[in-house]
């Protein structure tokens, strides 16, 4: 196979599995039937919540072991993690497994919770590998997909089971458990590192491919707000999905048949050729034997095509199948403040800055999310359609920084990515405020919803490109597993204190119904939300030099 076909046929092995990792995202969508069903209070169940980002503080686990391991391996113990985190839970709900303490219940969210991190290490380090100088862009382009996770498994469980609450519940997290390992079981062999020393940008190939990913994110947002729902039955809606998650294939099979017909075309033209200079001999009268020609034709057919496809991607490439190359050869191509280990950059201002703007944005936001189901319930409203939408704008807020990053790039000039993350910080705490409107039609729940997802997802993406550029790309596997270790301290922390206004609102039974339920929390969330954007402040102007330096 062509480097170039293997090169891309990864990027689309990133977008599968990154479509299937958000399992931690359907949490909402089955928590208050986990409730019921094991006879939990809110703050155990918020402990649950906890438990799934908890799996987080071993993050860093995923990134040594990417360092001595095959990709391929480490995405199948992460996967493999998952089946067992999930996989007793639903067994629990079914009846299959009796008597667990909560304690295992809680290990085992936190195992489910961690095997996230495996699969995202994967997808990082091929990503940075396999396109050096457009890693940032493929990195954000294919976690995208991760925020599109929830819809995923939304329309699957919907041909499954369409009314039942709690069949659905059993069905999300039986889809959750089994769902990545087969998804990475298929895209193993995929998932391996084509060394690029240098390559052109190619530039058809990526806006095709961003066309196709604005258009799956379009039709993952129609279908969430109901708009395909007398067009669309749910089966329908699932085979569309799928066929977008699938249309990607078109660029590496349109890119290795380019290639080989281009291979063949000079192999023809280079036997012609060969063939000439044999007649203009023969007539010469000089003799001369065709077999050592014939056997000398082979190789240098094979350096010619070669050397010209080179040329047309303007490097050399080479397929590796072992998960132990270095990245050292991208740090030409990706600018950094520094290059320091985790040790380092712990005491850095700059690390501490950026952990605290990550918690009050990001980290807010999936709390937020976790408590979507009991959100739903305390305004009259179907968790599922708060998860769906959210999960749908999410999507499109993880893509803007990859569109972005793309055209920006392309004049040569590098975006200040702390100056980007404050223009989305700032949306976020509005939208908590606005969450705090009394309205009937709960119409502001789904706008501010709506914003949150965005605006999160777009940090989510930018904080990959943030984390290389602020300590560097050779301990990136580990850095920014240390940085996303804030989500479950906040998961811990602001998931206590709602579960805590909750409990205190709500009736004899443990549930609470009304604007009361949340409204405390929604305003200390708001902010938190802006000191976090005077904080990504403070941080753009201790990098803008860096960012100035880097035009053209």
């Amino acid at each position: 196979m062509p480097p170039i076909f293997l090169q891309w046929l990864s990027l689309v092995a990133m977008i599968l599995l990154q479509s299937i990792n958000g399992t931690n995202s359907n949490f909402p969508a089955y928590s208050s039937q986990l409730k019921h069903l094991l006879s939990m209070s809110q703050i155990q169940l918020n402990n649950l919540a906890f438990a799934s980002d908890a799996g987080k503080l071993f993050g860093w686990l995923s990134g040594i072991a990417a360092n001595y391991l095959p990709m391929w391996l480490v995405l199948i113990l992460g996967s493999s993690l998952g089946l067992v985190g999930y996989g007793v839970q639903y067994l629990l709900l079914i009846g299959r497994v009796s008597n667990l303490p909560y304690g295992a219940i809680f290990f085992l969210a936190m195992l489910a919770g961690n095997s996230i991190c495996w699969i995202n290490t994967v997808c990082y380090l091929v990503a940075i590998r396999n396109f050096p100088l457009d890693g940032q862009l493929v990195i954000g382009l294919t976690g995208s997909y991760q925020g599109l996770s929830a819809k995923i498994y939304t329309d699957i469980v919907d041909v499954i089971y369409p009314s039942s609450n709690v069949k659905r519940a059993r069905a999300y997290l039986l889809l959750s458990s089994i769902l990545p390992l087969i998804v990475s079981v298929i895209n193993a062999p995929l998932v391996r590192v084509i060394k690029v020393m240098k390559t052109k940008r190619a530039k058809d190939a990526f806006i095709f491919i961003l066309v196709i990913t604005i258009a799956t994110g379009a039709f993952a947002v129609m279908g969430s707000i109901g708009s395909t729902s007398s067009l669309l039955s749910p089966f329908a809606s699932a085979v569309g999905m799928l066929t977008l998650l699938l249309a990607p294939l078109l660029i590496p099979l349109g890119l290795g048949l380019r290639h080989q017909i281009k291979q063949l075309a000079e192999e023809k033209v280079h036997i012609e050729e060969i063939n000439n200079v044999s007649m203009d001999k023969m007539e010469s009268g000089v003799k001369l034997d065709i077999s050592e020609i014939i056997s000398e034709s082979p190789s240098e057919s094979f350096e010619l095509s070669f050397s010209s496809t080179s040329e047309e991607f303007n490097g050399e490439i080479r397929e590796s199948n072992n998960g132990d190359d270095r990245i050292s050869e991208t740090n030409e191509v990706i600018s950094v403040i520094e290059e320091i280990g985790v040790k380092v950059m712990l005491r850095r201002l700059n690390f501490w800055l950026y952990f605290f703007v990550y918690l009050f944005g990001v980290t807010l936001a999936l709390v937020f999310f976790n408590n979507l189901g009991q959100i739903a319930e305390s305004r009259g409203r179907s968790a599922s359609s708060l998860v769906s939408l959210s999960s749908s704008f999410g999507f499109f807020g993880r893509l803007v920084p990859s569109i972005v990053e793309y055209f920006v790039s392309r004049r040569k000039y590098m975006i200040s990515r702390p100056a980007f993350v404050v223009a989305l910080m700032a949306p976020t705490g509005a939208a908590f405020f606005l969450l705090l409107a009394n309205d009937t039609s709960v119409l502001w729940l789904y706008i501010s919803t709506a914003i949150i997802g965005v605006c999160s997802g777009a940090i989510t993406t930018i904080s990959v490109s943030l984390t290389t550029e602020l300590f560097g790309t050779k301990n990136f596997g580990v850095n920014h597993n240390v940085l996303v270790v804030n989500i479950p301290i906040g998961s811990l922390l602001f998931g206590y204190l709602a579960a805590v206004v909750y409990h205190k609102e709500g009736n004899a039974e443990g549930k609470c119904f009304g604007m009361e339920c949340y409204r405390k929390t929604f305003s200390l969330w708001g902010t938190l939300c802006f000191i976090g954007t005077f904080l990504a402040l403070i941080l753009y102007a201790r990098t803008r030099k860096f960012y100035n330096s880097q035009r053209s």
